[in-house]
């Protein structure tokens, strides 16, 4: 088990910048990678970055060089960090972490654990 928690939203102007944290409490020596993602109402949820145990990232084309995803280890927290923000931008963000675990009596597996979001609004 795992809990993620977030802080860092809120409402900016756009052009302007947030950084976006979400602390992991449980079992986080299962966790085998940790994405942000956003979902707008009436959209599916996209993914923006992950990171694995290794500290290995991988970004999506969407983002376009204007998010950056990072981890702090000591604090079991991974960040995103978000500048020039649009409008389009507006949704909820969660970060989500893959926990390695079984799937019946034998398999391992990961399950992806989610956090309950964080509101973005930027205003023209």
């Amino acid at each position: 088990q795992v809990q993620l928690v977030e802080s860092g939203g809120g409402s900016v102007q756009a052009g302007g910048s947030l950084r976006l944290s979400c602390a992991a409490s449980g079992s986080t020596n299962l966790i085998t990678a940790t994405g942000w993602y956003r979902q707008a109402p009436g959209k599916q949820r996209e993914l923006f970055a992950d990171i694995n145990r290794s500290g290995t990232t991988s970004y999506s084309d969407s983002v376009k060089g204007r998010s950056t995803i990072s981890r702090d280890n000591a604090k079991n927290t991974v960040y995103l960090q978000m500048n020039n923000l649009k409008p389009e931008d507006t949704a909820a963000y969660y970060c989500s972490a893959d926990l390695l675990t079984f799937k019946g009596d034998t398999e391992l597996t990961t399950k992806a654990y989610w956090s309950r979001g964080t509101q973005v609004t930027v205003f023209s």
